[in-house]
């Protein structure tokens, strides 16, 4: 049997980044779990988030099959990149459901992964949320993506500070992506300049970086990734 080089969870490992990461990490003989609404066939351990439950029964569930999978092992990793999107200002007739939606998709699941990285996450280890560089400012044409998103960037700069609950010298940061260039957003914006769009190989590989304590940012920091002639810079905001 191949030694576990490392162990890394995946929280929103099904979708496009869940899946490039995925794909990374396996490749480098890691163990990978995917936390997700669907398998993830690459993963080693899948865990199926029940849409239904509230909060905190999310929480427990989730928990207690980290608990049984990990069988006292600890993760060296959890990357969080579960999230979605939605528009709409004030006015609009799905302001308040797009508003709880947005805040479900990247709230609930940036938290649960942080209570995760409380209970299970290695000294020295790294959580990596993922804000959004719309909110460092206002987000009037998708105010309940923004809200959300702003309030993932708070978690992350209290996660980061000390007497968070953190393990000794953890990482907590978040990317700010523009856009991620996805099959989804190919296929919704047929017209963008995709030269300004992240890959999802560059973003894995950061991550993969950060677990080999290779070019780790400082703790609590806001990565704007910014893309240009298909370049990417990192930019601290």
């Amino acid at each position: 049997m191949e030694a576990i080089l490392g162990r890394v969870f995946v929280y929103g490992g099904k979708g496009a980044l869940g899946s490039a990461c995925i794909s990374k990490f396996k490749s480098k003989s890691w163990w990978v779990g995917c936390i997700d609404m669907k398998a993830n066939e690459q993963a080693d351990a899948n865990i199926i988030v029940k849409s239904d439950n509230n909060w905190q029964e999310q929480e427990a569930d989730i928990l207690q099959q980290v608990t049984n999978i990990l069988k006292g092992n600890k993760l060296d990793a959890i990357i969080c990149v579960a999230g979605g999107w939605a528009g709409g200002n004030a006015a609009h007739k799905d302001f308040v459901k797009n508003s709880e939606l947005m805040w479900k998709q990247s709230v609930w699941s940036s938290v649960i992964a942080a209570s995760i990285a409380a209970h299970h996450l290695k000294e020295g280890g790294f959580l990596s949320l993922t804000g959004a560089k719309a909110a460092l400012a206002g987000t009037p044409g998708m105010i309940g993506y923004g809200m959300a998103k702003a309030a993932v960037h708070q978690l992350t700069k209290s996660l980061a500070t000390k007497d968070s609950g953190f393990p000794k010298d953890s990482l907590v940061v978040s990317i700010l992506p523009v856009t991620l260039d996805t099959p989804m957003n190919r296929k919704w914006m047929p017209n963008a300049d995709t030269s300004k769009w992240t890959s999802l190989e560059f973003v894995a590989d950061l991550f993969w970086k950060w677990s080999q304590n290779q070019e780790r940012p400082t703790n609590g920091s806001l990565l704007q990734l910014i893309t240009n002639n298909n370049k990417t810079e990192i930019i601290i905001a």
